[in-house]
């Protein structure tokens, strides 16, 4: 009984002893806690480390499997004139990942090449993994003249569709025409307009048959002289041009390292009249 009254006034001396016991129990409880705050921590630092790996490698083996399986080996180009293959070729596939398949089906994507001079533009598709195709839809040219310095390329209305400092192959060159200035995608300023359809049927007879012509000369009167080397071909003015020409291509070889005038103005289906003047 004696006891008793002891610790009864001791917790009356110290009355906060039981806060002082509590308080140390919180503060353990505390440290628990935030060990396991810690613990959680870490486990979710390693496991998104794992996963971060994982993807890295995940990403490292697609790239390499991507690199090594969709390489290009093998390119169709079709519908070039002006430019070879490889000049297509590079044009198209330029840059780091050119030559890969899945890079350039998404370069290409609803888009084709535009911006090249003669080329209206280019198509590119994938047909296999290691496999693409380019289609290249050139400007319509008709012919070329000469005019300070450069080559002014014009197609069958006569707008100029390209400006350039050398020339291109395959093009004949027109003179004779007069014009004071150029400007680029409109007509060129000659008298007679009518000349271009003359000039676009000419050059797709010659085409058809065959005959590397250098230049097409029109005279004041627009008669027509075509130029082969030294050889000179008067075709005189654009009546049966088509029975003219297609007479030409049998005739010129005869012509081959000659100089001087073959004469084909007076020539028709029923009189057929034929000269030639060396020079």
């Amino acid at each position: 009984m004696g006891s008793k009254k002891v610790v009864k006034k001791l917790n009356k001396k110290n009355p906060h002893l039981r806060l002082v016991k509590n308080n140390t129990g919180k503060g353990k409880q505390k440290e628990q806690i935030e060990q396991k705050i810690r613990f959680g921590r870490a486990k979710r630092i390693i496991i998104l480390s794992v996963l971060l790996f994982l993807l890295l490698t995940l990403f490292v083996s697609g790239y390499i499997y991507i690199v090594e399986n969709y390489t290009v080996t093998t390119v169709y180009v079709e519908g070039n004139l002006h430019y070879t293959n490889e000049e297509i070729m590079e044009m198209v596939m330029d840059g780091r990942y050119g030559n890969n398949s899945i890079f350039l089906s998404l370069k290409y994507r609803d888009k084709g090449v535009d911006n090249i001079p003669f080329i209206q533009t280019m198509d590119v598709s994938v047909e296999a993994r290691d496999t693409i195709r380019i289609k290249v839809y050139e400007k319509a040219v008709a012919g070329y003249v000469a005019y300070l310095g450069r080559y002014i390329y014009f197609d069958k209305d006569g707008i100029v569709v390209e400006t350039a400092e050398e020339k291109t192959l395959g093009i004949p060159q027109v003179t004779g025409l007069s014009f004071s200035h150029v400007i680029l995608h409109e007509p060129l300023p000659v008298e007679n307009q009518a000349v271009f359809e003359d000039i676009l049927n000419i050059t797709q007879l010659l085409e058809k048959y065959s005959l590397p012509v250098d230049k097409i000369y029109f005279s004041p009167d627009y008669e027509v002289t075509l130029i082969f080397g030294d050889a000179r071909v008067a075709m005189g003015s654009s009546d049966d041009i088509d029975e003219k020409i297609m007479r030409l291509q049998y005739m010129l070889p005869s012509l081959e390292g000659k100089s001087g005038t073959l004469d084909l103005r007076e020539y028709t289906e029923d009189t057929k009249t034929i000269s030639f003047e060396p020079d």
